[in-house]
């Protein structure tokens, strides 16, 4: 900010970037991101997607199978964690900068109301609400609702496509009989948003989000939020039965004009300086209100995006490295490099393997022993492309595979369930006492891969005691 006296009004304006271009900017490269990610894909997979139809997921442009979901848990710890270090760090920035409930209300309530059909006079009057009496303004509202309905809808579609791929999602709307939860979704949530963005509004942030109420537990003094500077301004607010103070009641170096400024623009329809409160979401347009205002005084603004630190305590500053701030951050990097390892760890083919009932099957065959374990083995291909398989045992050169005796084709995306089966007629132990489990390794492979498409399993192979054998050779 400009020191007392430092610049002219039309000069401090000049250098002043108000917070609402910048949220416009965010606002903006938020949408773009979110609207052009579902259509990149690599490889055929996306950036993100959780298709509930095909039982994928798709995180990094690697695809996932339902039964790998084991990333999901991280995801919704690193999104929590996250927003609760920038609550801790920046009060509800998430709220005023990145919401889309935030978005939306501007969008509607700047833009069309606003700008485009002029219900609104000013952007910088919150408060007032448009004047529907007169029939010109009702053909506006039924306008607007219209123009709200049509992006509402794009909206929903924008998030329906981080679940069924834009690819699917305009075949399948067209065919509403035959996708009835997808279209049903669809219209739902578009009836949702028009309600709440169009009558709901900011109530929403005020009554029913949770997050506002969360807030206050995380709050502490040096977190970065929109305060008001009594100790400049002067006392507004009565402390004990909130009574607000006149203009003449104001000390003679005071500084707050009482011009509402604040007050008018703000989207929750509090009073900043009445000090902290739940429904303040930190868009910071109550600063620019009060910085174009002072401005023509040669004055700072008296709201300003600091700390309770930095406004009660003058010659400190906010301390951005607290112990807080460094061990969100802490955690933060663990679960990013947790989820890394754990996605870079993605197996190429699932299997799973469940040893049978029976321990064990015993038969002469020429004269010899031939003993045999049972397994029921589930094999995916979870590649784009189609690839033969097969599976060997190692670990042990006298145990031998059984069946599936030939190499098996499995087609993109593809699932089929086998019956392993290992034999050996060889004498693996002479133990009287107990069978014998043989630790072994079983490698599924695709034939066509160079080695690259393989897993592995651990598996036992239960070998008869002496005396079964000793019987059986009878």
């Amino acid at each position: 900010m400009a020191k007392k006296g430092a610049l002219k009004a039309s000069e401090y304006l000049k250098k002043w970037i108000p917070f609402a271009k910048m949220r416009y900017v965010v606002f903006a490269i938020a949408t773009i991101i979110t609207m052009v990610l579902p259509w990149i894909k690599v490889n055929g997979n996306h950036f993100i997607l959780l298709s509930f139809e095909n039982f994928k997921f798709h995180f990094l442009f690697i695809k996932f199978d339902m039964q790998e979901l084991y990333l999901m848990p991280f995801l919704l710890m690193l999104l929590f964690v996250g927003i609760f270090g920038i609550t801790v760090l920046g009060g509800r920035m998430f709220c005023g900068w990145f919401c889309p409930q935030t978005i939306f209300r501007v969008i509607y309530r700047d833009l069309i109301e606003t700008k485009i059909l002029g219900l609104r006079k000013r952007i910088s009057n919150k408060q007032k609400e448009p004047d529907y009496s007169k029939p010109i303004n009702q053909v506006k509202r039924v306008i607007a609702i219209l123009m709200w309905t049509v992006l509402a809808t794009i909206a929903t579609s924008n998030l329906l496509w981080y679940f069924v791929p834009p690819e699917q999602f305009f075949e399948q709307i067209m065919h509403p009989s035959e996708n009835g939860v997808l279209f049903g979704t669809l219209v739902g949530t578009v009836a949702f948003l028009v309600y709440d963005i169009i009558f709901l509004k900011d109530n929403f942030c005020i009554y029913v989000c949770p997050y506002s109420r969360v807030q206050s537990v995380l709050y502490d003094d040096d977190t970065i939020m929109a305060i008001y500077d009594n100790t400049r301004g002067g006392r507004i607010y009565d402390g004990h039965d909130k009574t607000i103070t006149k203009e003449s009641q104001l000390a003679p170096d005071d500084l707050c004009t009482t011009c509402e400024s604040c007050v008018t623009v703000c989207p929750t329809h509090i009073d900043i300086r009445q000090g902290l409160q739940l429904e303040c979401i930190n868009c910071l347009e109550c600063v620019d209100a009060c910085t174009t205002v002072m401005a023509k005084f040669n004055e700072p603004s008296l709201v300003n995006w600091s700390s309770i630190q930095e406004i009660d305590v003058r010659d400190r500053k906010t301390n951005f490295f607290r112990p807080k701030i460094i061990g969100y951050g802490v955690i933060l990097v663990g679960l990013m490099i947790s989820l890394v390892m754990m996605g870079l760890e993605k197996e190429l083919m699932l299997l799973n393997v469940n040893k049978d009932s029976r321990l064990y099957d015993i038969e002469k065959v020429d004269g010899h022993l031939r003993v045999e374990n049972s397994y029921s083995i589930l094999i995916q291909n979870t590649q784009n492309e189609d690839h033969e398989f097969y599976v060997k045992v190692e670990g042990n050169d006298k145990i031998k595979v059984g069946q599936p005796s030939h190499p098996f084709k499995l087609k993109a995306g593809e699932q089929k369930k086998k019956t392993l089966v290992l034999y050996t007629t060889n004498m693996l132990a002479e133990d009287m006492r107990k069978d014998t489990m043989l630790q072994l390794k079983l490698k599924a492979y695709a034939l066509d891969s160079n080695d690259t498409i393989k897993v592995y399993r651990d598996i036992r192979f239960t070998y008869p005691r002496e005396d079964i054998i000793q019987k059986k050779m009878k």
